[in-house]
């Protein structure tokens, strides 16, 4: 492998500590190469500090001059909350700059990596594109839909079903595979789940993951749920319920004495949810609900990417439940195909992974 392929993929490591921390801005890294040696390296931790590339060149400080700055996604070129990258680069005397991809943001599309070759910096597109692209798939989402990207996540036995008859459910896949589900709650900005999921299961949604826990999301039209649950504690972690205008007023009310936010929503749709948690600022939004919140999720446009844990069992029941429900479409030539798909072995458990077509 090449210095050039060497260096972006430590950008892209770097990028990765701020995963869940950021939005409603990307995950960058950013490395300083001088004479073959790293002298600095930096990532951007959340919104309004500064960006992957002025902690890299404050670390090099002087060695940055006739340098290469490697960093996973154009420079800024703007002022936003913080000054421009491209102006920070061209200051500290950096001969060459290698980007992994030029930003969707039209604030910057290409503008970054025009004003560094005014300059007269070299300057390098597309090393480890498609990586990059990946990692900040959230990001280019919201920029381009003006929504979070939506991930559906479950899981389900050999035979495609999240639970007993009885609805019982714990555990469906293996502990590797639950760890697999924190990191992924860490990485993401909320988590949704109906009131079925609520009232049944009563989960934590917590990362297990310290000041890695994203917002717990509830949506509920009737609003009849359970006066104790483990959502409600908000030391844990925050929690927003979206209801209908006028639903439940008193019981409203005792959730917002407890912390919870409670928001009204008419229409109640995920699709309607999605614009509030874009509004807040939100990347990547997890569901993680049952079949019929999850069907309407898909029919809305709310979900981009499925995550399905398949364990390797057999339980049966013509009535047990099933990871989607019903997306009124009668013919098997009608199915949703995932495109770009990969799987992978978690534990005994299967974990595999595609993108539904944008709508």
């Amino acid at each position: 492998m090449d210095v050039d392929h060497q260096m972006m993929q430590r950008c892209l490591e770097l990028a990765r500590r701020g995963l869940g921390k950021t939005a409603p801005n990307p995950l960058v890294g950013s490395v300083v190469v001088r004479d073959g040696e790293i002298v600095g390296e930096g990532f951007h931790p959340k919104a309004g500090e500064p960006h992957a590339e002025v902690f890299a060149l404050r670390e090099a400080g002087d060695r940055a001059q006739g340098a290469t700055l490697y960093v996973n996604l154009e420079p800024c070129n703007h002022y936003g909350r913080t000054p421009p990258c491209s102006e920070a680069i061209i200051a500290a005397g950096v001969q060459r700059v290698v980007v992994g991809m030029i930003d969707p943001n039209p604030q910057v599309a290409g503008t970054g990596v025009a004003r560094l070759r005014e300059a007269g910096i070299e300057v390098t597109v597309g090393v480890e594109e498609s990586a990059c692209q990946e990692l900040n798939e959230a990001f280019v989402h919201r920029i381009l839909y003006r929504r979070p990207f939506g991930i559906l996540k479950y899981a389900m036995t050999l035979d495609g079903k999240i639970a007993a008859v009885t609805r019982h459910s714990a555990w469906v896949t293996s502990e590797p595979a639950r760890t697999e589900v924190h990191k992924l709650r860490a990485a993401c900005d909320a988590i949704i789940v109906g009131g079925n999921t609520l009232r049944q299961d009563d989960p934590l949604l917590t990362s297990r993951q310290p000041n890695q826990t994203p917002l717990r999301v509830v949506m509920s039209r009737s609003l009849d749920l359970p006066q104790k649950a483990n959502v409600w504690n908000t030391i844990v972690a925050s929690t927003l319920v979206f209801t209908r205008s006028g639903v439940r007023p008193e019981f409203q009310q005792q959730l917002r004495q407890q912390g919870v936010e409670v928001v009204e929503l008419d229409p109640l749709t995920p699709a309607t949810v999605m614009t509030n948690l874009y509004e807040r600022g939100f990347l990547a939004v997890l569901w993680e609900c049952g079949g019929t919140l999850a069907a309407r999720a898909i029919v809305d446009g709310a979900v981009q990417k499925v995550l399905a844990f398949i364990a390797p069992k057999i339980i049966g029941g013509s009535t047990a439940p099933s990871p989607v429900g019903d997306l009124g479409l009668k013919k098997m030539t009608d199915a949703l195909p995932l495109e770009r798909v990969t799987w992978r072995s978690v534990g005994p458990d299967l974990l595999v992974e595609g993108y539904l077509k944008t709508q």
